[in-house]
């Protein structure tokens, strides 16, 4: 059943995210012809790879999350299903750090406007965007984290790590839209509320999916649901705020409003925000129904929150796409 989750959770991301990049004109376009650059295949790898990057390090947050948070230790040691979950840390972040490799490669070749055959001429200019140092720090974190995991056995590790995989969410974060213009208000107020905002749906995320593989004690389904409510609030608040900034309201009005439904960038919006409000919903529910029931009908509260995991992955492709729309 795992196991099936976990492809349903790939499966989602990626249906939804090419079919956001196709209705939303965020999809890589051919080359006209006699210009030359990167491919097709190399253009589609790098929002895939951009997808399975951030679902990894969901999955590494979410684990580190059950080991420090969710599971009880024992006197500082790690054991039984909080040293599975390192062990599993440890293994994403490899991925994690796979995938970041791939995506830095790719959009090297996709900004330079080359073929991956001679990306090696470029590589000097290619180390000089921001968007590859970004990623190449990213890289060593999360190559770090995955050795230290690989040996981790105490709580304390566990913490440092978790802050290591925070501190390797951060870097691809500071050259997006919102960090073009560094220097104005609007831009840093935009890069300062993703960050919140990525933050929030990474514990969301991966604290339900680490309570789905690791755990069925209500004590953590409790802890978990204190800290769930807090990412919501969260996510709600700094999602409309950056989506209102980069549709333009600031300086047009209420862009939020008019533009979800006259640009490819604001449908996306409008798309998340009615997947986050189907989750609020579902934590709304689970309060009300499925978790004072938990003891008697257990099976109500994992097939809702399995369901939940399932749509929250699908928002993943929506915010990988939303990142590849002008």
């Amino acid at each position: 059943m795992r196991k099936l989750l976990g492809v349903g959770v790939v499966a989602a991301g990626t249906v939804v995210l090419v079919v956001a990049l196709l209705a939303a004109g965020g999809a890589p376009k051919p080359l006209p012809a006699g210009l030359s650059g990167a491919s097709m295949p190399v253009s589609w790898a790098l929002p895939v790879l951009r997808l399975v990057a951030d679902l990894a390090a969901i999955a590494c947050v979410g684990a580190l999350l059950a080991a420090v948070v969710l599971l009880p230790g024992d006197g500082g040691k790690l054991a039984g299903q909080g040293l599975r979950a390192v062990q599993d840390a440890a293994v994403v972040a490899g991925v994690w750090a796979v995938a970041s490799l791939g995506g830095l490669v790719a959009t090297a070749a996709v900004i330079l406007g080359v073929p991956l055959s001679h990306l090696g001429e470029h590589a000097e200019l290619a180390g000089g965007l921001n968007q590859v140092r970004a990623l190449a720090v990213t890289i060593v974190l999360t190559a770090i984290l995955a050795v230290v995991l690989s040996g981790c056995r105490t709580v304390a590790t566990a913490r440092v790590c978790l802050g290591l995989a925070a501190a390797a969410l951060v870097g691809p974060l500071l050259n997006g839209h919102g960090a073009i213009e560094r220097t104005t208000f609007w831009s840093v107020l935009a890069t300062g509320s993703l960050v919140v905002h990525v933050f929030a749906v990474t514990v969301w995320i991966g604290g339900l999916g680490a309570l789905l593989r690791y755990t069925r004690e209500r004590t953590a389904v409790e802890r978990f649901s204190a800290l769930a409510l807090v990412c919501a609030v969260c996510v709600g608040a700094t999602g409309l705020l950056t989506g209102e900034i980069h549709l333009g309201g600031r300086a047009d009005g209420w862009g939020l409003i008019t533009q979800w439904v006259t640009s490819g960038y604001g449908a996306l919006v409008f798309a998340k925000a009615v997947a986050f409000t189907a989750l609020v919903f579902i934590g709304w529910w689970h309060r009300r129904a499925t978790l004072p029931a938990l003891a008697d009908r257990p099976a109500a509260f994992w097939r809702l929150a399995a369901g939940e995991v399932i749509l929250m992955a699908a928002t993943v492709g929506l915010a990988v796409a939303l990142s590849r729309t002008p």
